[in-house]
């Protein structure tokens, strides 16, 4: 089977069940595990590179509101690779290249890939969109063995977090500039971490605030997860908002790894939790 995967969740998912050596092509972002960037590139941005999160927020709305596409699909690459299948999304136009354009390329290229779309709101549902790829490889009995991996790392960290008596108040902000309040499964990560989620709609999308919200929702806790940042490019965003006064004062400031373990729906969001419960029922290391 010959598999070109549009988004770095799906990527690392099909490396971590054993379809890897199966990959022909990825997209620009698809960095995890380092064997995946050798592979042929079918996906780029068409947003200019070194934008601020104002000039991205802009940007995107600016694109949006043309209808225009922030990814650029390379065809006479997808053409090249003789994809068996194809994995992309319908989640999020801002995220990845949509479902939409790639029907609409296989057909004009003629080709007779199968299309297999990942959406997933919840953790269950990510859960369930690793099984789904396992299915579409070949490799079930390796996706269930993963999501049962998983899962039993989940129930630990439920152990441990639930008997707490004290479960700090967290602002996870999913864009600094303007700020964004957490969806999807990221509500739902914050509470078996043993946080109260602030601003938050589980299972839809994130939403922009204002600092008024975030200072009304008085929270103990502020993590900087910046959608398609690292943690580096995290941790200078929270430096900014500490040194501008944003944030209310004498909260606990953390940046996290938004690409590894938050914003894509891939293998390690298990990591971002238990991050975020040490940090929760630890010490933290910045404070407004």
């Amino acid at each position: 089977m010959r598999i070109v995967s549009l988004l770095p969740s799906t990527t690392e998912i099909l490396f971590a069940i054993g379809a890897g050596d199966d990959v022909v092509g990825v997209t620009f972002e698809c960095d995890y595990p380092e064997e995946a960037r050798s592979r042929r590139v079918v996906s780029t941005s068409a947003m200019p590179p070194g934008l601020t999160p104002a000039e991205i927020d802009t940007f995107v709305a600016s694109a949006m509101a043309r209808g225009e596409d922030l990814y650029h699909l390379d065809e006479g690459a997808l053409a090249g690779l003789d994809a068996d299948l194809v994995v992309t999304q319908d989640l999020c136009a801002v995220c990845a290249v949509d479902v939409s354009v790639v029907d609409d390329a296989l057909a004009h290229l003629g080709c007779t890939a199968e299309v297999l779309t990942i959406d997933p709101h919840t953790l269950d549902e990510v859960f369930a969109s690793i099984e789904m790829v396992g299915k579409a490889t070949g490799h079930e009995e390796e996706a269930a063995d993963l999501v049962s991996y998983q899962r039993r790392r989940l129930a630990a960290i439920w152990a441990r977090s639930a008997w707490r008596t004290q479960q700090p108040r967290v602002m996870f902000l999913e864009w600094t500039d303007p700020p964004f309040a957490p969806g999807h499964w990221i509500p739902e990560m914050i509470e078996i971490a043993g946080g109260v989620p602030l601003l938050a709609t589980p299972g839809e999308k994130s939403r922009r605030v204002t600092w008024d919200d975030v200072h009304a929702a008085r929270p103990d806790v502020v993590i900087v997860a910046p959608c398609g940042y690292d943690r580096e490019g995290s941790q200078v965003l929270a430096d900014e908002l500490v040194a501008s006064g944003a944030l209310p004062t004498g909260v606990l400031v953390h940046a996290v790894d938004a690409n590894a373990s938050w914003a894509r729906p891939g293998t390690r969001l298990v990591d971002g939790i238990e991050e975020l419960s040490n940090l929760l029922h630890g010490s933290g290391t910045m404070r407004a």
